[in-house]
């Protein structure tokens, strides 16, 4: 169990290790309550939380860009057994090492990027990639590091999406004269962002919905579901085409 704070004392670490990106409800007391998304991001989670057993009955769970760790939170009060969270900056770390112990979750946080996952050496029966696509430099490189190394069975994707909504119907290949396609506002886009959006310096590429789908597929995901925008429930399958070599960066 966590060590047993007054709630002057809760405050008082919360403000600490503020500020908060994930708005928790630790013992009453909100993290980020005037949060610019509302109550962000359990309003987001009650929106697809069907998708996943109420049950998860002691599977592993890997959480990629963690954050405070709502969602590994989550997975542990849902029965998951093992469940690992990673992030790249110790900041949110620390406030998911907090939340966990306060709410008395035994859950691993480790510090790493999701370009070095093979380092865990394991494969999860779930893997959660929500908001952390549109924060790369190299996103699907990330997504065929996922499907190479840790991902055993699901994983539930969300990434940022912006442009044409629609899902065209493409043919696999096209001659090399044809241009027109590419002027089509529905085709397969990554708006790259050179410098900021919505002042974040780590918002890189920005896909419109056919991109997201059309990487999903290539990085070898099939999509099982789509229960809101922008949210996917993907099973690992095989590559749409073969790849010699994915970098383990380790």
């Amino acid at each position: 169990m966590g060590v047993h704070l007054t709630s002057e004392e809760l405050r008082q670490e919360i403000a600490n290790l503020g500020p908060w990106f994930h708005n928790l409800d630790i013992h009453g007391v909100r993290t980020a309550p005037d949060h610019f998304l509302g109550d962000y991001p359990r309003f987001k989670w009650e929106g697809f939380k069907q998708i996943i057993p109420d049950d998860l009955e002691g599977r592993s769970v890997l959480d990629v860009g963690c954050n405070a760790g709502f969602y590994s939170l989550e997975m542990k009060r849902r029965n998951a057994g093992r469940v690992v969270g990673i992030d790249s900056d110790p900041h949110y770390l620390r406030q998911a090492r907090f939340a966990a112990e306060q709410s008395g979750l035994d859950i691993e946080f480790r510090q790493m990027s999701v370009y070095e996952v093979a380092k865990l050496q394991e494969k999860f029966d779930l893997v959660i990639f929500m908001g952390v696509l549109y924060h790369l430099r190299h996103p699907l490189l990330a997504l065929d590091l996922l499907h190479e190394h840790v991902v055993k069975d699901q994983m539930l994707f969300q990434c940022l999406q912006r442009g044409d909504e629609r899902v065209p119907e493409l043919e696999e290949n096209y001659d090399f004269g044809e241009w027109s396609i590419f002027d089509r506002p529905d085709f397969p886009k990554l708006f790259f962002v050179e410098e900021r959006y919505a002042s974040d310096p780590t918002n890189w590429f920005i896909p419109n919905q056919s991109a997201v789908q059309a990487m999903l597929r290539s990085a070898g995901f099939s999509i099982e579901a789509s229960p809101e925008r922008e949210v996917y429930l993907c099973r690992r399958g095989q590559r749409h085409y073969a790849v010699e070599t994915i970098p383990t960066l380790v």
